[in-house]
């Protein structure tokens, strides 16, 4: 048997690995780069022996437990040697002895033969799917792993191939079926895949070991390309986080201070996408250079990726930060010329000092990378230096998304309305659909502060298609002539799926169209490529209706109004609350009624909060009215409530309700 084996291992050796024959430097130093990470093979032989154990675990069959025990077996004695040649052999300068080569693989291909016989038996004993994927992926994620783990000895790596894949083929194919038919043969096919990449590697390999002067040569090589970065030749985040750690390793005192500071390129992307990315490239190289001097030996600049740089100033305090924070930003005055092009680009910067911003990089960072995101909010082309509030505001914001995610799953959330009075006949025209949460240890939550954060994760969409199901419910146990309103969220109007969403809660609910009125701000225009406009007109034609809300403020463009038909206008809170002592906001208001009369749309006065304010909306000529002192918003049965409060077929005025 151990001839056999012998006469094995030389076959395979003069078919894969005849190059190797002629040096025995060469072949020594290709034995200690099989032991060169005995960290890797440990983890190998954890993750294969544990995952073996779980099939054997889950199988509970002989065979397939005798075959894990086998694995562990040989995967802890592998480990065991990998690691005493690493501490003891490694760095001698003479030639391991040969027997340490034959040892490895003689174990490398009983390890791979081993785990291709536990996916052999665990497919042609079991029927359990999960075991199948478990047995087979292990072989498949081992085979991968090996093939350049082990290039350096070609023969190694396409034995253990083939003796765990080829088990594995064959089989799946026995299992039969076009899944599995279907994986054997791409498992197969596999061997000659990794065959072609253990090769390729393994040359590749051998070349490192060509001599001295070329091993020193690709070393160093190797070591730029590993530190720097190769577009800007600044370091790159590698080397970045390293000098990091070093410095908070060999820190000595609390006297001992480091700046950091994120900077990234304010609207680079817009660079990119007109101009290209060579001349991005170019300008990221200028503005390398450019940081380079700035710094003038006060730190270290490196490319953390895209257009952000990292700077790190060991030694200076948040004065000499704020100083050199200021050089940096002053080097963007100049316009940078690439090519025929003067590029007049800004940044943006977040300031961090360890150690009362951070004790440890990754805080650090994290804490410039705060710092950065509130310069970007107050106008970019600043820098700003990290608090602890801003920390307070993120886990705030991190518990609130967190809650959001419970509050949808639980159907936490609530809806509100506020009543929207006909100004003539002081009666309820519509109510409009306020989204209210009550946080169960925070407490009541403000909308303006979750909804910006349910549309910052992505949540705004299913928490307005439940509340278009919900407020629909709701109206449909109203007198027919009073409308719901539900705002929309710009995001939503970007996606696919609110005319889908809509015709579902109309459908589902029996609510006619024309009770339904959809809220949206002017900001939907902002970035409008023509779909803006399609979308409403597609949510029209089911028949409900538009209304541009807080008209008058933000992007107001009488652009809007041409180019889109709105059913009602809501003019802003703010004209309203004015217009007793500011005559812009009278004439503004004045205006806006006018126009909507002319265009043949109805118009609601948003925040009456005095009577004076309600006297002035209806002399105005507004056809609705909308405020506190009229009602605030209520949750529905108490909405339900009042409105029955009143005779058959009559809904409560405007006297009514303030008497309640």
């Amino acid at each position: 048997m151990s001839r056999l084996v012998r006469n094995l291992i030389a076959a395979m050796r003069a078919r894969f690995a005849q190059d190797t024959q002629h040096s025995a430097e060469v072949q020594a130093n290709l034995v200690k780069a099989l032991y060169a990470s005995p960290a890797s093979l440990m983890s190998g032989a954890l993750a294969g022996g544990g995952a073996s154990l779980v099939v054997a675990y889950k199988a509970q069959l002989a065979q397939i437990t005798v075959v894990s025990v086998l694995i562990c077996m040989v995967g802890i004695s592998r480990s065991i040697a990998s690691l005493y040649f690493h501490r003891e052999l490694a760095h001698q300068d003479r030639p391991a002895k040969p027997i340490w080569g034959f040892a490895y693989e003689l174990g490398a291909w009983g390890y791979a033969a081993l785990l291709g016989v536990l996916a052999f038996v665990t497919l042609t004993l079991t029927n359990m799917l999960t075991l199948h994927v478990l047995s087979v992926g292990i072989v498949a994620a081992y085979a991968g792993g090996i093939s350049g783990r082990n290039a350096g000895r070609i023969h190694v790596a396409v034995g253990q191939t083939c003796f765990s894949m080829l088990p594995t083929s064959f089989g799946l194919l026995l299992v039969g079926g076009l899944p599995y038919t279907t994986l054997g043969i791409m498992c197969f096919l596999m061997i000659f895949a990794m065959a072609d990449i253990t090769r390729t590697t393994h040359h590749i390999v051998l070349d490192a070991f060509q001599g001295k002067y070329e091993k020193s040569q690709l070393a160093v090589k190797f070591e730029r390309l590993a530190r720097f970065d190769s577009l800007t030749g600044v370091e790159n985040r590698m080397a970045m986080h390293m000098r990091l750690r070093d410095w908070f390793d060999s820190r000595q005192s609390e006297d001992d201070l480091m700046a950091v500071m994120w900077m990234d390129l304010d609207r680079f992307k817009e660079v990119n996408d007109s101009l290209g990315h060579i001349i991005g490239d170019q300008l990221l190289r200028l503005v390398a250079e450019r940081l380079s001097h700035a710094l003038n030996r006060r730190g270290h600049v490196a490319r953390f990726g895209g257009d952000e740089f990292i700077l790190i100033c060991p030694g200076a305090d948040r004065a000499m930060a704020e100083e050199i924070a200021s050089d940096l930003l002053a080097e963007f005055v100049s316009d940078f010329e690439v090519e025929n092009y003067h590029l007049n680009i800004t940044a943006s910067m977040g300031i961090s000092i360890a150690p009362e911003d951070g004790r440890d990089s990754d805080e650090l960072l994290q804490h410039a990378d705060m710092a950065l995101y509130r310069a970007k909010h107050e106008g970019r082309n600043r820098h700003a230096h990290f608090n602890w509030k801003m920390k307070e505001r993120q886990n705030r914001t991190y518990e609130l998304e967190m809650g959001l995610r419970t509050a949808i799953a639980n159907g936490e959330l609530m809806l509100h309305y506020q009543p929207i009075f006909d100004a003539a006949t002081d009666r309820i025209a519509i109510c409009e659909a306020l989204m209210r949460w009550e946080h169960p240890v925070l407490g009541r939550i403000s909308p303006a502060e979750f909804i910006p954060i349910a549309e910052s994760c992505s949540l705004i969409e299913p928490m307005t298609l439940w509340a278009l199901e919900q407020a629909c419910r709701d109206a449909m146990t109203w007198d027919e002539h009073i409308r719901v309103a539900v705002n929309i969220s710009p995001a939503l109007i970007r996606g696919d799926n609110l005319p889908r969403g809509v015709m579902a809660a109309l459908l589902q609910s029996g609510l006619k169209p024309r009770r339904l009125e959809l809220e949206v701000t002017e900001s939907i225009f902002l970035e409008d490529d023509g779909r803006t406009h399609m979308i409403l007109n597609e949510l029209r034609r089911t028949g409900l209706r538009l209304a541009l809300d807080d008209f008058g403020t933000g992007y107001s463009s009488l652009g809007y109004l041409r180019h889109n038909i709105f059913d009602t206008i809501k003019v802003d809170q703010s004209f309203m609350r004015g217009v007793g002592e500011n005559s812009r906001d009278r004439a503004i208001a004045q205006s806006v009624a006018y126009l909507a009369r002319q265009l043949d749309v109805e118009t609601v006065a948003e925040g009456i909060e005095t009577e004076e304010q309600l006297r002035y909306a209806r002399e105005t000529g507004f056809t609705n009215v909308q405020g506190f002192v009229l009602c605030k918003p209520i949750p529905a049965d108490q909405l339900l409530q009042r409105m029955r409060g009143t005779t058959v077929n009559e809904v409560p005025t405007l006297e009514g309700r303030r008497r309640a």
